[in-house]
């Protein structure tokens, strides 16, 4: 390029530094001898972990399988300290990995790219940034993650509150000291049920805002047995191959039995046992049919009910934490640590406010329909814009200078969740369309970023210039995703996988719902066949540092 001099000029550059940009980065630099430029809104490697920093903050997987399989040191070195992995430790590991690998040199922090713009004549990415850079690349890839733009609702008086207010994912490094205040929470999904409980213990008053009540499962959350960690480690290889191949990307033995060809005692007795073993194994490892057979959830639906009248010892208030408006796990599944025991507590007050809405957010506190609450701090946890939200932020320019988000305006259109027609040599790291969020979401990640540098390196092999995905392959694909849907219970919920949680935004599943193992066979099956569904155009390779770090 004439400009060349004036813009530097890379492989690739990378969104993100959380699991998909670190392991991306280490593909392409370490194994393709690519130069690459990533680039990380926060001051820290973690991605998600590094915002998401709300008291009780964790992450539902178990903590041996939360974590990078592409290092067999790597695996043997780490100890995690409990069953399932806290915020603070996982951010430590990730720390640990940036480190282990030298990956810092290559990621620029504080940093937010603004832009992206393809160029067709040169078959270049233009890459700015909201502190001035301005790169091009041939390839452009997203690590930003599904959940990573926070969604607060845009109440009536919102900023009027004289108090303190934060978003669960956007949480103070310092914390907050709930000690003494009048705290409210809005929202009990998954971040709302695991910071409820930490910050009732802390609040003179906790009074939780609920509008969707939740079904959720114990977690049974603790110290783990070091025995146990290192018979895992022993065959951890083994392991690993299951959880690949698996729907979930768990190495959890999946029942095949209906809950409706046994009797009554009999079901309730092996809900009891998962219940008490908790975690996802309630989920996976009782009744094959409870995600798809209507019938055969209303059992398992049922006996959480069961659970939660039992649990929580006000009548009024646990008929409103019963979920009846949706079946279990159409919505994302939850585990807990004390929440509904949290409501037993004489400083938590529980507000309907699907039945006495939320007026507006006064100078002192909430107002609902039919009372005003006085408060010290206001906490959201509102969620997020899932799967699109990111990239609708960015303006993402392909084709003919088509809008990325003009092109999702309907719902997101990407084949395989990897990429979108239109957009060359741009690829996504658990897009819209993959499996990402219902999934244990290391193993997807490392399955697309394999994959994806996988293909770069076919390109490079084979002197390709531009890869697209075909934009009849893409449709077939989106189809092919909400069919998959539509045989499950999900769309019977208003959830995010829906973006349900967003004003305005098209009601489309978003995730894949097929499983990892079937989504994992179909893209070895496009790679074998020399990556049909997409557009591999051969041409001479626009970057003159390939191959150079």
């Amino acid at each position: 390029m004439t400009n060349a001099t004036k813009t530097p000029e890379l492989d690739a550059v990378v969104l993100g530094a959380g699991f998909s940009g670190l392991y991306m980065l280490y593909r392409m630099r370490e194994l393709l001898g690519m130069s690459v430029q990533v680039y990380e809104a926060g001051d820290g490697v973690g991605g998600t972990w590094y915002w998401n920093r709300y008291p009780g903050a964790r992450c539902d997987s178990e903590s041996y399988m939360y974590c990078f399989s592409f290092d067999k040191q790597l695996m043997q070195e780490w100890e995690w300290t409990g069953k399932y992995p806290e915020q603070p430790e996982i951010l430590k590991y990730l720390n640990h990995v940036a480190d282990r690998f030298d990956l810092r040199r290559n990621i620029q922090f504080n940093t937010r790219v603004t832009a992206a713009h393809y160029d067709e004549a040169n078959n270049l990415w233009h890459v700015e940034t909201d502190k001035g850079d301005k790169v091009t690349a041939r390839y452009f890839i997203t690590g930003i993650g599904c959940l990573s733009s926070g969604q607060i609702p845009d109440i009536k008086g919102r900023d009027t509150f004289e108090g303190d207010a934060y978003h669960t994912g956007s949480w103070p490094h310092e914390g907050v000291d709930f000690t003494g205040k009048r705290v409210g929470i809005i929202g009990t999904g998954s971040s709302g049920v695991q910071a409820i409980p930490v910050i009732a213990k802390q609040a003179g008053h906790l009074y939780v805002f609920q509008r969707t009540p939740q079904y959720t499962i114990p977690a049974r959350h603790g110290t783990v047995d070091k025995a146990f960690l290192d018979d895992v480690k022993s065959r951890y290889d083994e392991i690993w191959e299951k959880a690949r191949w698996s729907a979930g990307g768990l190495p959890v033995e999946p029942s095949e039995q209906s809950a409706l060809a046994v009797n009554d005692e009999e079901r309730r007795a092996v809900y009891e046992k998962a219940w008490e073993e908790g975690g996802f194994k309630f989920l996976y490892g009782t009744f094959g049919d409870i995600a798809v057979d209507r019938r055969a959830n209303d059992t398992a639906s049922e006996f959480i009910r069961s659970k939660i009248r039992e649990i929580v010892k006000d009548p009024e208030t646990a008929e409103k934490l019963v979920p009846t408006d949706h079946p279990f796990s159409s919505k994302r599944p939850l585990i807990d640590t004390d929440y509904f025991d949290t409501y037993n507590r004489e400083n938590v007050t529980l507000v309907d406010i699907r039945h006495s809405p939320i007026e507006e957010i006064t100078p002192k506190g909430i107002k609902t329909e039919d009372e005003e609450y006085e408060l010290d701090i206001i906490v959201f946890a509102t969620g997020f814009d899932a799967m699109t939200g990111t990239y609708n932020r960015i303006d993402i320019r392909g084709r003919g200078g088509e809008r990325l988000k003009d092109k999702w305006a309907d719902g997101p259109k990407a084949y395989l969740g990897l990429a979108s027609a239109g957009f060359p040599n741009m690829f996504m790291i658990t897009g819209p369309g993959s499996p990402s969020v219902l999934s244990n979401m290391p193993v997807s990640i490392e399955q697309h970023v394999e994959w994806t540098s996988d293909l770069l390196e076919y390109s490079r092999e084979r002197d390709i210039a531009t890869i697209e995905a075909d934009a009849e392959a893409e449709a077939e694909w989106v189809a092919h995703v909400n069919d998959i849907a539509q045989a499950t219970l999900f769309p019977l919920a208003d959830s995010w996988y829906l973006g349900a949680n967003i004003p305005g935004k098209p009601r489309v599943f978003m995730p894949y719902a097929g499983g990892v193992n079937l989504y994992r066979e179909k893209c070895i099956e496009v790679a074998s066949e020399g990556y049909t569904g997409f557009v591999l155009e051969r041409g001479k390779a626009t970057a003159e540092a390939a191959g150079v770090r």
